[in-house]
């Protein structure tokens, strides 16, 4: 399973699918609720206004025979004051949900009122009233207390709401139920409205008409069908495009992917992945993987020709000093210790310098110690004569051996290109110190002033080896500059020369 839905497109689909499918499950829901609730309010006003008729022909007087209970094949029941069917549909066969189960009315005798006649009347109308029974059954029914299912008094009572009913007058509330009926042989679900009237020679009486349900139920039970049917068509319908839409959009990626499978295995660096003609995220991944790429090469180049430079600059010290040793091993009395002893210097020193960027190319930090960048730089003046250094007081935080050999290199730089006089000059700006070194050399061609800060390059005046320059110094000074937080420039001093110019932040920087 985990492998699967393991891949991006899978689970996209498998994402997307399942929002729709909730989406769908509440919205089809909602539709069946309210559908529902719809055609039920429909059924509730067709039953609330047949009830209204037959309470109508009531309060203007009609006796129970002549009522309209057969219109519109709908079941009808009138019940008296305390519970007793008095009319109802001839049809009738079977009734639920409303406020008594009989189907068929009492036999009404002739008897004084008042007489035990009535007595009598009432106990003939259990042995009348229907195969449900009628009157007091439906109290059993219904809780024994001859209460509808609508919850309202029918009992006669001094509580009962027939009180506020004058004669000829039909009540504005109503109520409602659902129940089942079987009328004219043909059973089906009701709805049911109660209304109340009050007939003066009959008193109060309470009119049950029911509205079918099945046109609700058969919409509902339709659409239900449909939603069965279309949901898992629609669902399927919304995997697919997700499933094609996702490999599209996706595709440029597997071509990002292929081409830097094969650039890893073929080495090539200066290949690039295809960049799709969009302007979304997959073409942002394959622009930027492109920059990593180009910044990858450059990388490589550069530690490439550092390393055929470092090895080309070692083999000429190492060249000359096994030179010098050999001729002195054959002929002792021609043997050049001076130049021997220069060439293991130099060679000593270069050795130090690539060690120091090999330092630098793998990301060591400097060190966060604080001290006085005016002093380090009057140490290193010391020992240089010619150089002048002059200034205030200005802090730094960082390295001081990496600072040392920096300030080193300007000042052996500056020395090395200077006719007479070498100048180191100290200030703060705000939270930078600022040190320069100035000569009155020749200078710096405008078009040189980045190219010197390349490794193992030297302008044409500084080719020769004699003067103990691999092309090395200004750029760890750059490199040790940059590694700082630093800049370091080079520009026109102003007698002329080069005035090179280091910034370094302060302690608050």
């Amino acid at each position: 399973m985990r492998r699967l839905f393991g891949s991006v497109r899978a689970k996209a689909t498998l994402g997307a699918t399942v929002v729709v499918a909730i989406a769908l499950v509440a919205a089809g829901t909602a539709v069946l609720l309210s559908l529902r609730s719809n055609l039920n309010g429909q059924a509730g006003t067709q039953a609330e206004r047949s009830a209204r008729e037959v309470a109508a022909d009531l309060s203007g007087g009609a006796s129970y025979d002549r009522l309209r209970l057969d219109d519109d094949q709908r079941p009808v029941q009138v019940v008296d004051a305390k519970g007793v069917l008095v009319a109802a549909s001839e049809d009738l066969r079977r009734i639920s949900g409303t406020g008594t189960l009989a189907v068929k009315p009492r036999p009404r005798q002739t008897a004084p009122a008042g007489s035990a006649g009535d007595a009598a009347d009432d106990k003939s109308g259990d042995d009348h009233g229907g195969e449900d029974k009628g009157g007091d059954t439906s109290g059993d029914d219904e809780g024994g207390d001859g209460r509808g299912k609508d919850g309202r008094g029918r009992g006669g009572g001094e509580d009962d709401d027939y009180s506020s009913l004058e004669p000829g007058q039909i009540g504005a509330e109503v109520s409602f139920s659902e129940g089942s009926a079987t009328l004219d042989g043909d059973t089906a679900d009701y709805r049911f409205a109660a209304v109340e009237v009050s007939v003066k020679s009959k008193g109060a009486l309470t009119v049950y008409a029911g509205a079918p349900l099945s046109a609700e139920q058969g919409a509902v039970r339709t659409a239900l069908t449909v939603m069965l049917i279309g949901f898992p068509l629609l669902l399927a319908v919304v995997a697919a495009v997700t499933w094609r839409v996702t490999r599209r959009a996706l595709r440029p990626v597997e071509g990002i992917r292929s081409e830097m499978a094969a650039i890893t295995a073929s080495e090539d660096l200066a290949r690039r992945v295809p960049v799709p003609d969009t302007q979304d995220e997959v073409a942002g991944l394959a622009r930027t993987t492109n920059e990593t790429l180009a910044a990858l090469e450059t990388s490589v180049e550069r530690q490439r020709r550092f390393v055929a430079d470092a090895s080309h600059e070692l083999r000429s010290p190492i060249a000359s000093l096994r030179t010098q040793l050999e001729v002195g091993a054959a002929h002792p009395e021609l043997l050049d210790v001076t130049g021997a002893v220069e060439d293991t210097v130099r060679l000593q020193r270069l050795a130090a310098d690539l060690l120091l960027l090999a330092r630098l190319d793998a990301g060591e930090r400097p060190s966060g110690t604080r001290f006085d960048l005016t002093a380090l730089a009057r140490e290193e003046v010391s020992r240089r004569p010619g150089v002048t250094v002059e200034g205030a007081s200005a802090e730094v935080v960082g390295s001081r051996g990496q600072l040392v050999r920096l300030l080193g290199n300007l000042l052996d730089n500056a020395r090395r290109h200077a006719r007479s006089r070498v100048a180191v000059t100290l200030r703060t700006e705000g939270p930078w110190a600022v040190l320069e070194v100035a000569d009155d050399g020749a200078g710096v061609p405008a078009d040189d002033r980045e190219r010197i800060f390349e490794r193992f390059v030297r302008l044409d005046e500084a080719r020769s080896r004699d003067d103990g320059g691999a092309g090395l110094g200004l750029a760890i000074a750059r490199d040790v500059a940059l590694r700082h937080g630093g800049t370091l420039t080079v520009g026109e001093a102003r007698g002329g020369g080069a005035l090179f110019t280091l910034r370094l932040p302060g302690p608050a920087a």
